[in-house]
């Protein structure tokens, strides 16, 4: 850990005032950036900042402070390029969807598929194109990704909504589904998701090497049925909210 940041103010949950009060992450990066003291620092993306919020706050106690060494490497990653939206959303959706609970898969399925679509069409790539990446994490919950599928075929999404509504609520649902999933350790998972979108970013804005399964294949899509899978969960249309380890409820935005 860099030796200035032993003397930076204590992680902790939520919004503080000062930093003798604490700070969350993204009130660390504002310090560290020079900025107005502020939990929605101009110097890193916004969705990219939502997503370091979450996590800040979803991790437990005594796992926080693991995520001080990443703070540095937020800063500066900033812009407006919807393909970083979508990269964001990209990643969250297919870290989840493996581990979330059935009642989750469909909304992080279609997540998943949203994004790639996004992604084609910013490129100009035919649709269709999955990474594969997002192959994998569909392999993983067969009947919730043709139910998805069928979804999207029908629906249609655009460039402001994508960035207003369904890459904020990617994140959302991403952290959530990681929160409550089965696993022996979802603060790790939690904080790896965070390292690895930071690299996706720190790829595509400055040309540094992404993480290894960030890179991109194509092929056709395919689906597989299995067993059905719960309704999809709702999720506040307004951006990603603040959420414990048992409530959904929006916080802090």
């Amino acid at each position: 850990m860099d030796k200035h940041l032993e003397h930076m103010p204590v992680l902790s949950r939520g919004r503080h005032r000062n930093p003798k009060r604490g700070a969350c992450f993204m009130e660390l990066a504002s310090y560290l950036a020079g900025e107005r003291w502020s939990d929605h620092p101009a110097c890193t993306h916004p969705l990219l900042a939502a997503l370091a919020r979450l996590v800040n706050d979803n991790v437990n106690d005594e796992n926080r402070a693991a995520l001080v060494p990443l703070v540095p490497s937020i800063i500066g990653l900033t812009g407006d390029d919807l393909r970083v939206d979508a990269r964001i959303a990209l990643r969250c959706a297919t870290t989840a969807l493996p581990v979330a609970a059935a009642e989750r898969q469909l909304a992080l399925a279609v997540s998943v598929l949203a994004a790639e679509e996004m992604l084609a069409r910013l490129d100009g790539a035919p649709p269709g194109r999955l990474s594969e990446a997002s192959r994998r994490a569909l392999d993983e919950v067969p009947h919730a990704s043709a139910q998805a599928r069928r979804f999207s075929r029908a629906a249609k999404i655009t460039e402001k909504g994508f960035r207003r509504y369904a890459a904020p609520n990617a994140v959302q649902l991403a952290v959530v589904g990681i929160v409550q999933a089965c696993v022996n350790d979802p603060d790790a998972l939690l904080r790896r998701l965070l390292e690895e979108t930071i690299a996706d970013c720190a790829a595509m804005m400055h040309g540094t090497t992404p993480p290894n399964d960030a890179t991109t294949t194509y092929g056709p899509t395919t689906a597989r049925d299995s067993a059905p899978v719960g309704a999809s969960v709702g999720v506040t249309a307004d951006g990603p909210a603040r959420v414990g380890a048992a409530s959904e409820a929006a916080v802090r935005v």
